[in-house]
């Protein structure tokens, strides 16, 4: 699957949200003749089957076995969210979440990571406003190796001043870069909350404050952890392949001794009051490059008999392209960039809120008033029976996807349980969905979306506040700290620290076995089963991408994706979007550097329908002028928005930089000054140069048979026409590169993204496993060289990686890091010593052991899902590799030595090499980096011209 920079773009920049992908279509300016409306079959969602019981000390314990995996996931979720923060401590349960990653009395810091990552894991966690969550997946036969783990940093966390202070930095690092460098990261995480409450503390960050966190001691969070993380305060979820008669012996062994503490646990008892009237205000924000806007009500808790419509409400107004926010605003009035919606989904009464960041040259005034039109649309007349049947769908469907994998199974028990108190709810609410009527939906828009009980809160440019207006943001508390007088506890010498459980018998792993066979008119077709979940993913690639971009005309290949679903020679762009969503089944385009791709998600009974329209889109665009036009509009603006991002900044420039006067020397999804030339005929022109069956392979995935596969592959693509002539040459590799320091000024970032980067191997290069395990070692995962130097040591980052990207005809290299603007220089210089390391001296054993784990078990990952199945299998494809790879990978990576990785590292990896790229407030670095960046050329960001060989206006 290939995604469009544009698209990758709209996940990063308004994560925290539910909303609609920022450029995706709206109508055809003539209809075309309409197609055949599917068949849909009613989607069901497989319940999760579990176990449940209580210890004697209030631990709740939730098990569900599953034997086809190889894995396990380990999840303790506490009763303890943001709401739960002291006064003047916002952040708190956040930051704690921080610290029980660190030493307990038996383990030393990481351990964890020790008992996870290194043997092919992962470990996790997340703070909500109502719990926070911890998370492990492990090879089955390390179960008990990680109960005793959770047991321990429960029963016995080390808190000092030395882990404290240093979380605590890197907690401020995660803000900058969450908040304080995004454009919008105010908005969605201090405006909307601390302008909707009034008294109740949701209305609090959940990730704090540079102030309140620089008041907190090591006393007031060893407070917190006193009041809340305790036997009743906590659920032990357990969700893989496990003996259950072992299983609870092993609980009863590990956590059943660990004691309920005297004193009952502090609980948030504030009511927000009722809204008496309509409320607007405004707020503000740096490098706010579009307006934006939300429009919150009071809504009930996650339990109420009324949450399940409104989630059915939140799905009519933003899930998918056919939405109504959608279709109003982007695609009809062409006044917003991008839309959102929420549904409450707290254990105590919330918020429902509708949102808009505005189009280029919109107002919020605009917004607003189309905002509260659609709204009142829903209370004033009934959704029509097949739109409220494709919200359920999509729904569903989506329900469906996230209990593909054990820790989404998890996930939604857990969730479950702290939200509305009831674990079977995971289950019972999907037949709550269901019965949901329109009825239902006009009654709650009436009962909660009340037009004078809305709050509008705008987001404005800061350059744009009126002078002498007062600033909104609430103040800043200041609250004594606790004096802390219980128990502490240390780390054990290590003799008489408790010896961590052996490790059991392994689980041997099932590979899927893909077959294959070639269409008549040359379409390649692989089929392989991922999993017996109701669930299937098609992805149709080609070759071309990006590189295929003539000259002048960057984005060309992406937009030619992108119109692919915005209308066929029988579908408008709106009628695909309801076929499919109608069908519960996710349908994307996307482009990279040497393929493109359309992918399709789908439940196995629509799967045929589905692929239908599949191959309709593939094969049949219109690419109308109308459609181009608006497409184009709607990726400037949200270019807009990327290039006040420093990490945008660095990553876009960094395929100029290294790639100059080559096919790859540009930016993929375009620029500002390239977008605008490119015309309809470019399209066509790249549709049909690329966009031929003889050019392309299709790999479906899922709980199919290889018989049922080939068979849906000839009734959707039998019929597509090969030309006669054959598909273009490639492009030739780029050549020629020499190291180039750049720095982007954006004044008022709250951070400096730095990268060091050059162009490196390609896939079929003799030492591309080599190089994986070199990078892996250098900068993939949490005890990476780069996370540790950078991030668990000194605080300066939220997180510190690397990433070798091998392609057909180039490849690269990148080492990238997030950090405070003044540290910008700081983080090269390290970046730099670990790569100088890496050449100087083998990687020790363990070390080399723990990374290549990482790997393995992330592939092994990757293969149960039927998206990453399908990634997988297509990326061989595309480069040629053998479809074996999947079975050899796994030796392939344990053959890398020692010796290897520091060769490859001495050829590939020379940080002399390597140019720097570096996008903040260069005011704010100071001459740090100017020193280890000699000579870079530094250009102001509203000068920046990625076309030009300049890079400057």
């Amino acid at each position: 699957m290939i995604r469009t920079a544009k698209l990758a773009l709209v996940a990063a920049a308004l994560s925290t949200t539910a909303l609609s992908p920022l450029a995706m279509a709206a109508v055809q300016a003539k209809t075309p003749a309409p197609a055949a409306a599917p068949t849909v079959s009613a989607i069901v969602v497989p319940p999760i089957v579990y176990q449940q019981r209580v210890l004697p000390n209030g631990m709740k314990v939730l098990t569900s076995r599953d034997a086809t995996t190889p894995n396990v996931s380990v999840q303790v979720w506490y009763g303890v969210g943001s709401k739960d923060d002291p006064q003047g401590r916002s952040g708190f349960a956040h930051l704690f979440e921080h610290l029980m990653f660190k030493a307990t009395r038996n383990m030393p810091n990481e351990t964890l990571d020790r008992l996870t990552e290194d043997v092919g894991g992962f470990n996790n966690a997340s703070t909500w406003d109502d719990f926070t969550n911890y998370y492990e997946v492990a090879p089955a036969n390390h179960l008990e190796r990680l109960l005793w783990a959770e047991a321990d940093r429960l029963k016995s966390l080390v808190i000092d001043e030395s882990v404290f202070a240093s979380e605590r930095d890197v907690v401020k690092e995660e803000l900058r870069q969450r908040v304080l460098a995004d454009p919008y990261g105010r908005f969605f995480a201090l405006s909307i909350p601390q302008q909707s409450y009034a008294t109740h503390p949701y209305q609090r960050p959940g990730i704090g404050s540079i102030e309140e966190l620089d008041a907190a001691t090591v006393d007031d969070v060893r407070a917190f952890h006193r009041a809340y993380y305790r036997p009743d305060n906590a659920a032990l979820i357990i969700v893989g392949n496990f003996d259950q008669a072992k299983l609870d012996a092993l609980i009863d062994q590990y956590f059943a001794p660990i004691a309920k503490p005297a004193g009952d646990i502090p609980k948030v008892t504030a009511v927000e009051p009722a809204r008496t009237g309509p409320k607007s205000v405004n707020t503000y924000g740096p490098n706010v490059p579009l307006p934006a806007l939300a429009i919150t009500w009071l809504a009930p808790a996650a339990a109420d008999k009324d949450a399940p419509a409104l989630t059915v409400l939140d799905a009519v107004l933003s899930a998918g392209k056919s939405s109504r926010l959608y279709d109003s605003l982007v695609y009809d009035q062409k006044i917003a960039q991008s839309v959102f919606s929420s549904a409450p989904n707290n254990a105590q009464p919330g918020l429902f809120y509708v949102g808009a960041v505005m189009a280029g040259g919109k107002t919020v005034a605009q917004g607003e008033a189309a905002l509260r039109a659609q709204v009142a649309r829903l209370r004033d007349g009934l959704v029509a029976p097949a739109e409220l049947a494709e919200a359920k769908s999509g729904l569903l469907a989506d329900a469906v996807r996230r209990r593909e994998e054990i820790d989404g199974r998890a996930f939604a028990i857990g969730y479950a349980l702290e939200t509305e108190g009831d674990p079977a709810s995971a289950n019972t609410n999907l037949a709550k969905l269901q019965a949901v009527t329109a009825a239902d939906l006009q009654r709650v828009a009436k009962k909660y979306l009340a037009d004078d009980r809305r709050t509008v809160i705008r987001y404005l440019a800061e350059k744009d506040r009126p002078a002498g207006e007062k600033d909104a943001t609430p103040p800043v508390p200041k609250v004594a700290s606790v004096k802390y007088d219980g128990p502490v506890t240390t780390l054990a010498p290590e003799g008489q620290r408790e010896k961590i459980p052996a490790v059991a018998a392994p689980i041997a792993a099932v590979l899927p076995t893909p077959a294959e066979k070639t269409l008549a008119n040359g379409l390649r077709v692989i089929v392989a089963k991922s999993s017996d979940l109701p669930l299937i993913t098609a992805d149709l690639t080609v070759k071309g991408g990006a590189s295929s971009d003539a000259p002048g005309l960057a984005g060309a290949s992406s937009l030619t994706s992108e119109l692919l679903t915005e209308g066929t020679t029988s579908r408008s762009a709106t009628q695909i979007a309801r076929e499919t969503e109608a069908l519960g089944a996710n349908l994307e385009a996307g482009s990279g550097w040497e393929a493109a791709s359309l992918t399709l998600s789908v439940m196995a009974d629509n799967a045929a329908p589905a692929m239908a329209i599949m191959a309709d889109v593939a094969q049949h665009p219109t690419f109308s002028a109308e459609e181009l036009d608006r497409v184009r509009t709607e990726t400037l603006d949200s270019l807009s928005v990327a290039y006040q991002r420093p990490g945008s900044l660095t990553s876009y420039a960094t395929g100029p930089v290294l790639y100059a006067g080559s096919a790859y020397g540009h930016v993929a999804g375009g620029t500002p000054g390239s977008l605008p030339k490119v015309k309809r005929t470019d399209l066509a022109k790249t549709h049909a140069a690329y966009w031929r069956p003889d050019n392309a392979v299709l790999v479906l995935t899922g709980n199919l048979t290889p018989q049922a596969g080939f068979a849906l592959a000839e009734k959707a693509f039998g019929g597509w026409k090969k030309p006669t002539t054959p598909p273009p040459a490639a492009p030739a590799a780029p050549t020629g590169y020499k190291p180039r320091n750049l720095v982007i000024d954006l004044p008022g970032a709250g951070q400096a993204a730095v990268t060091l980067a050059k162009p490196a191997i390609t896939r079929a290069d003799p030492g591309y496993y080599q190089g994986i395990v070199a990078n892996t070692v250098l900068g993939v995962g949490y005890s990476s060289r780069l996370n540790q130097e950078i991030r668990i040591k000194r605080g300066l980052s939220y997180g510190a990686g690397s990433s070798l990207t091998p392609q057909g005809r180039f490849g690269g290299f990148s080492a990238r890091v997030q950090t405070k603007n003044p540290s910008a220089g700081e983080v090269v210089t390290l970046t730099r010593a670990e790569l100088t390391r890496l050449a100087a001296e083998p990687a020790p054993a363990g070390e080399l052991a723990a990374r290549k784990s990482v790997l393995v078990g992330g592939f092994g990952r990757d293969l149960g899902t039927s998206e990453g199945l399908a990634n997988i299998l297509g990326n061989l494809a595309v480069y040629g590799v053998p479809l074996t790879e999947i079975q050899s990978y796994a030796a392939k990576v344990e053959a890398v030595s020692p010796a290897e990785v520091q060769a490859f590292a001495k050829t590939h990896l020379d940080p002399a090499q390597m140019s720097v790229i570096v996008a903040g407030d260069a005011k704010a670095m100071g001459e740090d980096l100017a020193r280890v960046a000699p000579n870079a050329t530094v250009i102001a960001a509203d000068k920046l011209d990625l076309d030009a060989a300049s890079l400057q206006k």
